[in-house]
């Protein structure tokens, strides 16, 4: 459920808004899911297009038909740049400043975001605010704190997890006398925490969200029906794939390409070091896939997400095997409640979705701590605050990598490492 911050508003407003087919996306995207899950071995998120979305969202004209024209055109090219290998020397050439730049820049963006939907009443399918929220209520912001405060206890910065992982491994490699060394401090300290420590937090708050719901409208029992929705073709016309093309996939091939793709395949290696380390190849391809064949049959355009990786790492995920489980229970709800969903969801406390959509913005924007030179640093900021406040992961990027074959470009005839500047100062008498 460590996803579910960014996958549910985005999937709410264009359900409500656009009338996306709720249940065709739920199936789709939990086969999805359950294929990742089993290919990659780790909790491989699948995650909105979210500049198409942001684009269907703000535009009234752009509708289902293009919303789809632009996930299969931005699938295909995908599909195509993994299978001729062009994708592979993309991630190659660009450097890991950049990469950690537009992951910083992406945190910093989901944690503002979650922000907002903590302090302020959201209307979500038209994506605005609509005044402040009161403290008190099952919406209100008392609770989303105490949201927080139980995530951050159970959960804390993510060094818990990495211990124990550490001493597990420690005690498959070093037999049973490593055990007991790990285990001779406070045994009984030791237990309680490793029960803490092992709670499924987005599993509670989430399912507490749903209960919620229901205290908050009774009546969402009399609006359910059962079954799963009708699946058809999307008949598309050729206005709608220009308009697809040019509204739709133009500005999401760059966020798609750099945190799709290249952003994963780091953070997935820093993460998951050993098992973690996949081709920008693969995962070009498992997107193009995904959109190529379900954007046929009106289901969201969908991709992985940096963003996503880190909900899930944060709040536990360690294998393949959440996101399986995750995807089992969208293709179950797909089938028994089908579009019915969206009537729960639309009263589900958003409060508690920002909460979770926070700690995974701030886990994603942590990867950057990497960088320890100046010289790293600063191509990163770069790349960061032209991306926050452009609004663009593509702009950030271009930027990014301007500023770094510049600094090299400096470099290129000197002696040494130093900035000339530096080589003045310790040659003056």
């Amino acid at each position: 459920m460590g996803d579910l911050g960014t996958y549910i508003p985005i999937i709410l407003a264009l359900t409500l808004a656009r009338d996306l087919n709720l249940g065709t996306t739920l199936i789709f995207t939990g086969i999805y899911n359950l294929i990742t899950g089993a290919f990659y071995g780790v909790p491989m998120p699948v995650q909105p297009m979210k500049s198409i979305a942001a684009v269907a969202i703000s535009n009234a004209s752009f509708g289902v038909p293009e919303i789809m024209a632009s996930g299969i055109l931005t699938g295909a090219v995908l599909f195509v740049l993994g299978v001729t290998g062009l994708m592979r020397l993309v991630y190659r050439l660009i450097p890991l400043s950049v990469v950690r730049g537009i992951q910083l820049a992406q945190g910093l963006s989901f944690a503002l975001t979650a922000v907002k939907y903590v302090r302020r009443v959201q209307d979500l399918p038209k994506s605005k605010s609509k005044g402040k929220r009161p403290w008190l209520g099952l919406d209100g912001l008392l609770l989303a704190l105490v949201y927080a405060c139980f995530i951050i206890i159970v959960n804390g910065a993510g060094e818990e997890y990495q211990r124990i992982d550490r001493e597990r491994q420690s005690t498959a490699d070093q037999g049973d006398q490593e055990e007991q060394e790990i285990s001779a401090t406070s045994p009984r300290t030791r237990k309680w925490r490793r029960i803490l420590y092992s709670l499924p937090s987005a599993f509670m708050v989430f399912m507490l969200g749903l209960v919620l719901a229901f205290i908050r409208k009774p009546k969402l029992v009399h609006e359910i029906e059962f079954g799963p929705s009708a699946m058809e073709v999307v008949k598309i016309s050729k206005s709608a794939w220009k308009d697809g093309f040019i509204k739709g996939t133009i500005p999401q091939l760059p966020l798609s390409i750099l945190n799709s793709v290249v952003a994963v395949c780091k953070l997935s290696s820093d993460l998951f070091p050993g098992r973690g380390e996949f081709s920008a190849t693969s995962l070009s391809v498992t997107v193009g896939l995904m959109n190529v064949v379900g954007c046929w049959f009106g289901a969201m355009p969908s991709c992985h997400g940096a963003g996503g990786l880190a909900g899930q790492y944060k709040f536990g995920g360690r294998s393949g095997a959440c996101v399986a489980i995750l995807g089992a229970a969208k293709v179950a709800l797909g089938l028994i409640i089908g579009t019915s969903l969206a009537a729960i969801l639309s009263w589900f406390p958003v409060g508690m979705l920002g909460v979770l959509l926070l700690f995974a913005g701030i886990e994603l924007a942590m990867t950057s701590r990497d960088m320890n030179t100046k010289e790293d640093s600063f191509v990163m900021l770069v790349c960061a605050a032209v991306s926050l406040v452009g609004s663009s992961a593509t702009m950030g990027f271009v930027c990014g990598m301007v500023v770094y074959l510049l600094l090299r470009l400096r470099k290129l005839g000197s002696e040494s490492e130093k900035p000339p500047s530096a080589v003045w100062i310790h040659g003056t008498p």
